[in-house]
């Protein structure tokens, strides 16, 4: 019987070896998938930009590639994409590794046909969950923008006013501020609302594929430019275009850049004509860019061209009521996307999660709450459910972001076994434990 949970997703395959690829296409075509199947990550870039994909399954080694390399350049092509990792039995440290770069779930070699549709199906669920988040949003942008706190007011507000005009604007703040979605609100806000908004993400490309994506190539330009580029640049002609984490564009390109920012022309890479381009410019930083000037490793005349208007977004530890608020206005929108009865927060998980740190600010939030509802049994969300170390806020963002990321790979990987097979005792041969310890494990993450 074909799965509701899996029709009409779109799912690339990244594998070298045709079996593995013939043998997972079968699978999920007959739940109902469309599958594109690839031999190399060069095959599987040039799929991304022909066709959207909810889902990826990327084996990790692809040739004399690495999965580890090719999952970012993946996500800035299409950061939507729900990636799966298949790692080797047991490659935990890898498998986190994969979770912190952007994917969301891994496959342990070797898997079988149940346990490629419990993970596939949960990258589905998590699709559907963004996709309905998405239609439900109102005009007035995210719940991350509701705020009590004079310094987020002040932020927002500024946002408003300069979306009118085609400044350029640099956007300030810590990971998971909401850095991205602020750039997409002041875009959605601007007159240039119905033209493009080009998104790249600077630290997940190297300099040569930044500028090929930046500003396009030739076909034969260099080494798998096997058709032109128009690049972000050309296809967001007469919108927007964000520049995310751009203190991590690499120095060798920035006097490129900068002419870009100065006068909005350009050549492609491979290429001597001169272009041109009507594109708001938006960027932003986690890092002090004004350090990184000192340092050499930024211009200090690009810096001053970006920020014709400075934003800076507080992290959420400095605005505890508005973590509150935002928790409320996330589990209704979470309940409301998986269906789920009426759920609320009790004041007791209230009062944690305004005295909680969040080093990893509203994305930590969010990830903490779309757990809770999926957890929830009853009406009622308490603190247990929320599990926020108190002792967490004297760890280091690193820290803490390490242990999350390890705990919700051992989580994810568990209950992806424990679904797959008929017994306990098959779930604990396959995880390599005892049945005593699979036990406490299940017990430890709530898992019936």
């Amino acid at each position: 019987m074909m799965s509701d949970s899996l029709s009409q997703l779109r799912v690339l395959v990244v594998d070298d070896e045709p079996t593995i690829r013939t043998a997972i296409v079968a699978t999920l075509e007959a739940e109902g998938a469309t599958l594109v199947a690839v031999g190399s990550g060069s095959a599987a870039l040039e799929a991304c930009r022909r066709s959207a994909f909810d889902a990826v399954i990327l084996d990790q080694f692809i040739g004399g590639q690495t999965g580890l390399e090719l999952l970012p350049v993946l996500l800035a092509e299409a950061p939507w994409m729900k990636v799966v990792m298949v790692t080797a039995y047991a490659s935990f440290d890898l498998a986190v590794q994969a979770m912190r770069r952007g994917a969301c779930n891994f496959l342990p070699k070797p898997f079988t046909p149940d346990q490629l549709r419990v993970i596939v199906g949960e990258a589905a669920r998590q699709r559907r969950v963004e996709q309905r988040l998405a239609d439900s949003s109102n005009s007035d942008g995210p719940v991350d923008f509701v705020s009590a706190d004079p310094a987020m007011s002040a932020a927002v507000d500024l946002a408003r006013q300069v979306a009118a005009t085609d400044a350029t604007v640099l956007i300030c703040g810590e990971t998971g501020t909401g850095k991205g979605e602020l750039a997409k609100a002041i875009h959605r806000w601007s007159p240039r609302a119905q033209r493009p908004l080009g998104v790249i993400s600077c630290p997940s490309l190297s300099a040569e594929l930044l500028e090929s994506e930046l500003f396009g190539h030739r076909k034969g330009a260099f080494t798998n430019a096997v058709r032109d580029n128009p690049g972000r640049v050309a296809a967001s002609d007469g919108g927007t275009l964000f520049l995310d984490e751009i203190g991590d564009l690499p120095l060798a390109l920035q006097p490129k850049f900068l002419r870009f920012v100065q006068d909005r022309e350009y050549e492609r890479v491979g290429d001597h004509l001169t272009r041109r381009a009507d594109v708001r410019l938006i960027a932003a930083t986690n890092v002090a860019l004004e350090e990184a000037v000192k340092a050499g490793r930024f211009r200090e005349d690009l810096y001053y061209r970006l920020k014709v208007i400075q934003i800076d977004l507080p992290p959420l530890r400095e605005r505890p009521e508005d973590a509150a608020t935002i928790a409320r206005g996330l589990l209704a929108q979470f309940a409301q996307a998986m269906n789920r009865p009426r759920l609320e927060l009790s004041e007791q998980a209230l009062a944690a999660i305004r005295r909680y740190g969040w080093p990893g600010n509203i994305r930590e939030l969010r990830n903490v709450i779309e757990r809770a509802v999926i957890l929830a049994r009853g009406s009622i969300i308490g603190p247990e459910l929320l599990r926020l170390d108190s002792g967490a806020q004297g760890r280091s963002s690193i820290d803490i972001g390490t242990h999350a990321s390890m705990e919700a790979v051992e989580e994810q990987h568990l209950r992806g076994v424990l679904a797959s097979t008929a017994s306990i005792e098959e779930a604990a041969a396959i995880l390599g434990m005892d049945t005593v310890t699979l036990w406490r494990r299940r017990k430890k993450y709530g898992i019936e």
